[in-house]
C-alpha cells in the first residue's frame, strides 16, 4: 500500500508565496517521477511540474519562472515553491508518484 500526502496549502494574497510538500510512503519499488497537478472544480486537471530523482524537471508554461519543484530522494518527498501567486492559481493541488499514486490534495486560494 502506498500513501501520498500533501501539505502546505492555504490562503494567500496575490503576489504572495506558498510551499507545498508531498510525502510518499509504503510499498513501492522505486520512485521514478514525482509531479504536481492542479484542478479547479468543474475543470480539467492540469500538470504543473514534475521531477525525477536525478533532478530533471518539467514545468507547465503557466508557472514557468514562478514555481520551482524540488525533491529529497532519501525522504521520498517533493516540494513545490510557488512565488508571485495569482488568483488564477487557485485550485486543489495534487501530488502524483510514478503516474500511479495520488494524494488527497491541498487547497490553494489566492485572493485579496
Amino acid at each position: 500500500q502506498v500513501q501520498v500526502v500533501e501539505s502546505g496549502g492555504g490562503l494567500v494574497e496575490p503576489g504572495g508565496s506558498l510551499r507545498l510538500t508531498c510525502t510518499a510512503s509504503g510499498s513501492f519499488s522505486t520512485i521514478e517521477i514525482m509531479a504536481w497537478y492542479r484542478q479547479v472544480t468543474g475543470e480539467k486537471q492540469e500538470m504543473v511540474a514534475a521531477i525525477t530523482p536525478a533532478g530533471d524537471t518539467n514545468y507547465a508554461d503557466f508557472v514557468r519562472g514562478r514555481f520551482i519543484i524540488s525533491t529529497d530522494v532519501a525522504k521520498n518527498m517533493a516540494y513545490l515553491q510557488m512565488d508571485d501567486l495569482r488568483p488564477e492559481d487557485t485550485a486543489v493541488y495534487f501530488c502524483n508518484v510514478n503516474f500511479n499514486y495520488w494524494g488527497q490534495g491541498t487547497q490553494v486560494t489566492v485572493s485579496s
